[in-house]
């Protein structure tokens, strides 16, 4: 579980100030991740003040920078390797709603960039305006954007991709030298970031407006999907069968710590209280009740995991 938070402007709450009002835990992390993370500590805790011993070694990683990143969980898998242990799965706390996450989508993050002639407004004929040409790019990529819903995943559906930030221009009376989108693309299991780069890169390369440099990825992790024989999901879904909660595994469109495991060759799962509608919110909370059935699927999890 990781023990980092998203940023706390916006919130109409008070973010640090943990209160519960009718179930509801509220506060910054008291979904993501606070909840699954309180769930995996009570849960151990109860084994080791009952004396049950588990039938494998159980190791408890609460890490640091997933929200950016990755340095804690990439720190983890590294003790691993230098103490000579392989761990056989893991189990990453997420807000999945108490359902039991076989596969998510990776993430690629990148800049595009225009260049242009700057010149002054009264003469705009003299220059090349980066922004209009900026236009141009965007309009390509909602059309290329569009192709993906011929793309479907059973468990994630389609790949996605959010232009989210622009910025152009240095003032009001000079034509734009210079434009910058940052994209966000969902990618599915088996698409490669660098593959994609390369796509977008031939996708711009006849634009004749402007010069147009699509950038290195500035964040890039894959996809992960843990087939449904593994033992993680064999064992996840009979507990939850068994507590009564749905047991068939899914998957989720957000990225999380699971994926550097799963490159390392550990088969992993995400499963926590709370829901990711809620993790990033200007109001965060999660029930109560769901992180109790958390720390119990936990608990049970860590007695019954077959070596």
């Amino acid at each position: 579980s990781h023990m980092d938070t998203v940023s706390v402007d916006g919130m109409t709450i008070d973010p640090f100030a943990p209160e519960i009002k009718e179930g509801l835990l509220y506060g910054r992390g008291s979904c993501d991740t606070k909840a699954g993370l309180a769930g995996m500590i009570h849960a151990i805790k109860a084994l080791a003040d009952s004396g049950e011993r588990p039938p494998c070694d159980v190791y408890l990683a609460a890490v640091v920078d997933e929200e950016h990143a990755f340095r804690g969980v990439l720190a983890a898998i590294e003790w691993f390797r230098k103490q000579g242990v392989k761990p056989d799965c893991a189990v990453v706390s997420e807000p999945t709603e108490l359902r039991l996450v076989r596969a998510n989508k990776g993430v690629l993050r990148w800049r595009i960039e225009t260049r242009g002639v700057s010149a002054h407004s009264s003469k705009p004929h003299l220059g090349k305006s980066a922004i209009v040409a900026m236009a141009e790019v965007i309009q390509r990529l909602e059309a290329f954007h569009e192709s993906f819903t011929g793309q479907e995943h059973p468990l994630l559906g389609p790949p996605t991709c959010c232009i989210g930030l622009i910025e152009g221009g240095d003032q009001i009376n000079f034509v734009p030298e210079r434009c910058v989108i940052s994209l966000d693309r969902r990618m599915l299991p088996g698409e490669k970031g660098e593959v994609l780069l390369r796509e977008y890169r031939e996708l711009l390369s006849d634009l004749k407006t402007c010069e147009v440099t699509v950038h290195p990825a500035d964040l890039m992790d894959e996809a992960m999907e843990t087939p449904g024989s593994k033992s993680v999901v064999v064992t996840g879904s009979a507990l939850l069968q068994e507590m009564g909660l749905k047991p068939e595994p899914c998957g989720v469109p957000f990225g999380c710590d699971v994926t550097k495991f799963s490159r390392a060759g550990i088969p992993g799962v995400i499963f926590g209280p709370g829901s990711i509608d809620q993790a990033h919110g200007a109001v965060e909370y999660v029930d109560v009740n769901e992180v109790e059935l958390a720390f119990d699927f936990y608990r049970r999890f860590l007695l019954n995991y077959p070596v």
